[in-house]
């Protein structure tokens, strides 16, 4: 399972951040072996020869794996921005799938990946504006407040996060009270900030067809 996680971001030669601390190391895959698994790996990844489906199944691909989601989930967040008119799409996508709260737990530092994220949520160590909250898919609002349940600090997946809050830089849309164990969203994202290296508008004309 940890190798498949691996082979994950080589095959679309992208660093996903599945691993967490891992990956910000020379222990990370993409370091030691910058090119797809496989024995015709080392000759590397390429659009040449790939058809426009090709090329926008590997962006959807890319995007999808980084947040984590499951197809069904993904279509439905690509249906419901293109039925608004007039809207930056690509906008408007980025932000719902960062606004989630599974990503919003791993950008303040309570988890080390969105993978980790999902699993603390799903057991319910985390409150939204100091309700509890088990989906990783709920999206948050400007204004919201999400913390660690205080019972949940005694877990042995919170021992150290006192430490590492400390060191941790949130992006600007995010606040971060470490003494609190909370962090608020005090903005919305923008593409620049986010950064997800792939080609969006190629994803929607792959969906367009």
């Amino acid at each position: 399972m940890r190798n498949s996680k691996c082979k994950i971001c080589r095959q679309l030669n992208i660093k996903l951040f599945l691993k967490g601390e891992r990956c910000f190391s020379q222990k990370c895959a993409m370091v030691k072996k910058s090119y797809p698994p496989g024995q015709k790996g080392k000759r590397g990844i390429s659009n040449i020869g790939l058809s426009e489906y090709g090329k926008g199944l590997r962006e959807k691909q890319k995007l999808r794996m980084l947040y984590g989601i499951n197809e069904r989930q993904f279509r439905k967040y690509i249906k419901g921005v293109l039925k608004k008119p007039g809207k930056q799409a690509a906008l408007l996508l980025i932000r719902r799938l960062e606004t989630r709260l599974d990503n919003v737990v791993f950008k303040l530092g309570f988890a080390v990946s969105r993978l980790q994220a999902k699993k603390l949520i799903s057991h319910s160590h985390f409150q939204v504006n100091n309700k509890k909250i088990n989906s990783s898919t709920y999206e948050l609002k400007k204004g919201d407040l999400v913390s660690i349940r205080p019972k949940s600090l005694k877990n042995i997946f919170f021992k150290d996060i006192a430490s590492r809050l400390k060191k941790h830089q949130t992006p600007s849309w995010l606040k971060l009270n470490y003494k609190k164990f909370e962090g608020e969203l005090i903005g919305l994202p923008s593409i620049e900030e986010t950064a997800p290296l792939v080609e969006i508008s190629t994803i929607f004309e792959h969906y367009s067809r």
